[in-house]
């Protein structure tokens, strides 16, 4: 069976030289925290990696899709999706994609004087699962964020940008309790309709269908039709859709990603069939769209 470690369809990643890392690393501002490498993986059909020595950096591993798995003290664990892993430096591993049901990751490489302090206290992954209270799509963004200035890390500045972005994109996965408390919504605070569409919105990778909706919420899905359309006008998965082309929106006008890329991001596996959803949505084509917005 074939064992790749990247150079896979739609994966982006990057670094930055070894000798430009360890200047910076000098000052404080970047050398307590900083990225040596980051990426997303979609879809990696035999994904694998083995360190027989460990390495001198830390590494999160975020799976929003899939199945995956990683070994560590002896020991192997299943990763599944809404999980992450953090595996700390100087540990021999080894991690890869589930066969059947190959993980889509967001990961990155960590080091820095601080970097000791994120680990876990034990290798057990963590759940991240969407709900009411979850704050999964200010996490992406923060993710685009820093991926952003770490591309523009030649010039110094944006280095120590990403590196203060860090903090606080650690921070959501390890201080979780306090990272979903700044918003959280209440029975009481919001209608019904907002509530669906905030964890809508926290799963817009997903292709959620109404009786998975419905269960969530502990309606049948004909009783959660009517009071969803009895406060918004439109069907739940009408609506859902539309949000995925108002986010398809989003990653055409302020990103690079190509439209293959944006597709999958957003759960569609058929890039044609995205394109078509997006016309009916929108009136144009996602390339219409693009010229004349960007």
């Amino acid at each position: 069976m074939a064992k790749i470690k990247e150079g896979f369809k739609g994966e982006r990643l990057i670094s930055l030289p070894e000798d430009l890392l360890n200047t910076y690393s000098k000052d404080p501002l970047i050398g307590n925290l900083y990225v040596r490498k980051i990426g997303f993986f979609p879809r990696v059909k035999f994904h694998y990696v083995q360190k027989e020595e460990g390495c001198d950096y830390a590494m999160l591993i975020y799976c929003t899709e899939g199945k995956g798995w990683y070994k560590i003290y002896g020991k192997t664990y299943a990763v599944e999706k809404n999980q992450y892993i953090i595996i700390p430096p100087h540990v021999p591993y080894a991690f890869g994609a589930d066969d059947a049901s190959p993980w889509t990751i967001y990961w990155l490489h960590f080091r820095g004087e601080l970097c000791r302090s994120f680990l876990p206290e034990n290798p057990n992954p963590k759940p991240l699962l969407p709900n009411e209270h979850s704050r999964l799509q200010d996490r992406f963004r923060l993710f685009e964020e820093i991926y952003s200035c770490f591309s523009m890390g030649y010039i110094k500045e944006y280095m120590v940008y990403s590196s203060m972005c860090l903090y606080m994109f650690l921070a959501s996965f390890t201080q979780l309790e306090q990272y979903r408390h700044i918003t959280t919504p209440t029975q009481k605070e919001y209608p019904f309709s907002s509530r669906v569409i905030h964890y809508m919105q926290e799963n817009i990778q997903q292709n959620l269908s109404l009786e998975q909706l419905s269960s969530y919420f502990k309606y049948s899905p004909s009783h959660f039709s009517m009071l969803f359309m009895k406060e918004t006008g439109v069907s739940p998965i009408n609506y859902f859709i539309r949000l995925k082309v108002q986010k398809a929106c989003q990653y055409i006008e302020l990103t690079n990603l190509k439209l293959n890329e944006i597709a999958l991001k957003l759960g569609f596996e058929e890039p044609a069939y995205f394109s078509r959803i997006f016309t009916k949505v929108m009136g144009i084509s996602p390339s219409e769209y693009r010229k004349k917005e960007a």
